[in-house]
């Protein structure tokens, strides 16, 4: 599996997912604000691996605070947090990786600030370590939904590159390979940054398994036509009531599964799913840059005059999810008790 982000030195790198398939490139982050540019300008993508990187950041931007009081310290750190936090609105990893740094800050008021630089260095590389581990628990909870045989279809990239390692939606695939299932995946292309196209085949590829890229809007041709058994996805947010924030198109994936009468089963970590947001329609949605629709590369596409909608996620309600996926078990509607019910025996 490629390493989607690593400590190296004093230094952060993190594949360049733009540049994938083409070449495998190091993005040097020298400063927190570094970190911060390579979430924003998607060189690092997959709200696991966002999470990752902003925990790392805030590491590294507390090593550059030059303070000796704690206050001050804080003081400063919340800046950076601050900042951190704005990078991407809709992965709700992020914050939830930002807020588990500083809160071990504020544990730690009686220490030297060198000691408390030192424990945010040390609680990154956990949370990095923690979420390879926590992917492949959730591949071993999900394999048992493939069955042999199966196609697969996935929409966006869940896979290594878009986490620690090992992956959310890929993690189960892998999982169902390992268990030695035949299965073959078909990666829908993702526009318009081409995830699916580049990251998904590209990793499943170096695995060794099986798999066929298609149009976006090739998917409900192939389901009406029974060449599709399930679906997984990931998720970038999901709500208390199982609503799920993904990569834009998953909504109709899933609304094409449901017609169709294919599983759509999403896999994600604990820490996507946010308890303080009671539905989808409450989840910020990222719009960005029309470019990234306007251009296929250095060619202009779109005529010059023409507005550009680019809204980076959209909503699946529950009501089209087959099953959630996570760590510590599969939930299944109704999904507002069955995440009350996870959380609370999380926390046991």
């Amino acid at each position: 599996m490629i390493p989607t982000i690593e400590w190296h030195g004093k230094h952060i790198r993190m594949i360049d997912q733009r540049k994938i398939p083409s070449k495998i490139e190091w993005f040097i982050c020298r400063g927190y604000k570094d970190v911060i540019r390579g979430i924003q300008r998607m060189v690092i993508r997959g709200a696991p691996a966002i999470g990752v990187a902003a925990a790392m950041g805030l590491a590294m931007g507390a090593s550059s605070i030059r303070a000796n009081s704690y206050a001050v310290f804080r003081k400063k750190l919340k800046k950076i947090a601050g900042e951190m936090l704005l990078a991407r609105p809709t992965a709700v990893n992020l914050r939830w990786a930002v807020e588990r740094m500083t809160g071990l800050v504020e544990t730690m008021a009686a220490r030297p600030v060198d000691d408390i630089k030192s424990a945010l260095r040390k609680e990154s590389e956990k949370i990095l370590e923690e979420d390879i581990e926590i992917n492949r628990q959730m591949g071993n909870n999900g394999q048992s939904l493939v069955p042999d045989g199966a196609t697969i279809l996935t929409h966006c990239n869940a896979g290594s590159l878009a986490t620690g390692g090992y992956g959310t939606a890929l993690g189960v695939i892998r999982a169902a390979r390992e268990n030695s299932k035949k299965i073959k995946v078909i990666a829908d292309e993702t526009r318009p940054w081409l995830q699916g196209l580049r990251l998904t085949a590209f990793e499943l590829m170096e695995e060794g398994i099986p798999v066929s890229v298609i149009a976006d809007n090739a998917a409900g041709s192939l389901m009406r036509q029974k060449r599709i058994d399930l679906v997984i996805t990931g998720a970038d947010r999901i709500a208390a009531n199982g609503d799920v924030a993904n990569k834009i198109g998953t909504y109709q994936v899933a609304v094409l599964a449901r017609t169709n009468k294919i599983p759509f089963y999403v896999a994600a970590p604990l820490s996507t799913i946010d308890p303080t947001v009671k539905n989808g329609d409450l989840i910020p949605v990222e719009e960005r840059d029309p470019e990234e629709i306007r251009r296929f590369g250095r060619l202009e596409i779109v005529p010059a005059r023409v507005h550009v909608l680019n809204p980076a996620f959209d909503i699946t309600p529950a009501r089209y999810v087959t099953a959630i996926i996570t760590e510590k078990g599969v939930i299944t509607p109704p999904y507002r008790q069955g995440i009350k019910n996870l959380f609370t025996s999380a926390r046991l």
